[in-house]
């Protein structure tokens, strides 16, 4: 089975991802958008499907794709721990530079 990570890292399925999260789409409707064939888009969905980013229902003869509700899980813990990490340390750099301006102030408006 094909790893979120490892499906994402292809242009085309990113791409894929993006149109899907608009809306459904019909197999058909997705290959419309590339200049690629439409049994490599096929391919494409499929390791989409396997790696469980997508879903696909049958509508009388079309398959109709949509993003999986929790597909991208693994993407978005992974960028909540990032986005923490970050997030702390550029608080304290806010921190840090306020305090910078505010001793500056100070050392400014002492007279001479």
């Amino acid at each position: 089975m094909t790893s979120t990570w490892d499906c994402l890292a292809d242009p085309v399925r990113r791409q894929i991802v993006r149109r899907l999260a608009a809306g459904e789409l019909t197999a058909g409707e997705v290959a419309a958008d590339f200049a690629i064939s439409r049994p490599a888009v096929s391919r494409h969905l499929r390791v989409l499907r396997e790696a469980g980013v997508v879903v696909v229902r049958a509508d009388a003869q079309r398959r109709v794709y949509a993003l999986a509700p929790d597909g991208l899980d693994e993407v978005r813990t992974w960028l909540d721990e990032v986005t923490a990490f970050w997030g702390g340390r550029l608080y304290a750099l806010g921190t840090e530079l306020a305090r910078g301006r505010r001793a500056r102030r100070t050392t400014e408006e002492r007279p001479r």
